[in-house]
């Protein structure tokens, strides 16, 4: 078991080193490099060659990457032009606000999509299964931006049930004291969610039904809520576990499109004006913040799966 977490850590450490170098040569393989992508067509060659050697961009790419690298140790991943503050004050501001949006949706997908998936898996090829299946269809192939408009005229607009907007403020506080205004931005991200996490759990309920040991407790009588409860749900965990780390991008990237629709100020919103300002420093603090909680989510999911199923111990 030691041995196993010794050899995830090591990996994850590898890979989080692999993705800083990805993004910090991405970033220098812009046309022009990052003067000419914040300065714009019209500045002056004077001008770039100032702004190369006031921020280093003038030393060779290795040494670059080593001050970045020394940076990162020293919690310094640079400076904001767009908000004038330092990426790390923007992103100890703005992320746990995402944070929260993001884990709740992820407590209403579990909650959701895991019965959703057993009833599925029980039900197969009936015509509740081919609902739930069209529905997750649907959900699944419509974009987070027209889910979340189509939200907006329906609850806000037509219903007026609840606001258009995420709850305003500076901290998680705002959010929690405003519950209604998160209703929506939370159901964007938790509908897309539940079709692809209720398929897993259909997909792998479904194979689960078949093993001999659900045969065999079946025909020792055990009722069907306790089949289910105490064989068919654990094991059904399994890639539930695995897809949750794989899938933290997936809804990182759908929470940059629901605050800016929903005008929640989190990362996202934060992100998508670097992203049209070419605030580069802020880009990569935040690619960088995403890539390292993916590697943690993963981390996590193998840790987990270790509980869930022991025989991954000794793999």
């Amino acid at each position: 078991m030691i041995g196993f977490i010794i050899r995830r850590i090591i990996q994850s450490i590898v890979v989080v080193f692999g993705v800083t170098l990805i993004v910090f040569l991405l970033i220098h393989m812009l046309p022009g490099g990052p003067a000419r992508a914040l300065l714009g067509d019209s500045a002056k060659p004077s001008q770039i060659r100032y702004f190369n050697i006031e921020n280093g961009y003038n030393k060779p790419v290795f040494v670059q990457y080593w001050r970045y690298i020394d940076g990162l140790f020293h919690g310094n991943l640079g400076f904001s032009y767009t908000y004038n503050q330092s990426v790390v004050s923007l992103l100890e501001q703005n992320i746990p606000k995402t944070a929260y949006l993001v884990g709740l949706s992820y407590v209403f997908t579990m909650l959701i999509a895991v019965p959703v998936g057993i009833v599925q898996a029980v039900r197969a090829n009936t015509a509740v299964d081919h609902a739930l299946t069209g529905a997750g269809f649907v959900a699944y192939s419509m974009p987070t931006f027209w889910l979340s408009t189509l939200l907006i005229l329906w609850f806000s607009v037509s219903l007026k049930i609840f606001p258009s907007e995420g709850p305003q403020g500076a901290s998680v506080s705002a959010a929690l004291h405003d519950p209604r205004a998160m209703v929506l931005p939370v159901l964007s991200l938790t509908v897309v969610s539940v079709a692809m996490f209720s398929r897993f759990v259909r997909s792998s309920a479904t194979t689960a039904l078949t093993q001999d040991y659900i045969r065999t407790a079946r025909g020792k009588g055990i009722s069907p809520y306790r089949l289910i409860r105490k064989h068919l749900l654990r094991n059904t965990l399994g890639p539930m576990v695995t897809l949750f780390g794989v899938s933290l991008p997936f809804v990182i990237g759908g929470a940059i499109v629901v605050e800016e629709v929903f005008n929640y100020p989190g990362m996202g919103l934060v992100l998508w004006k670097a992203a049209t300002s070419h605030d580069y420093p802020l880009l990569m603090g935040f690619t960088l913040v995403v890539g390292v909680a993916t590697v943690l989510g993963n981390l996590i999911a193998d840790l987990l799966y270790t509980v869930v199923d022991p025989r991954v111990r000794h793999a």
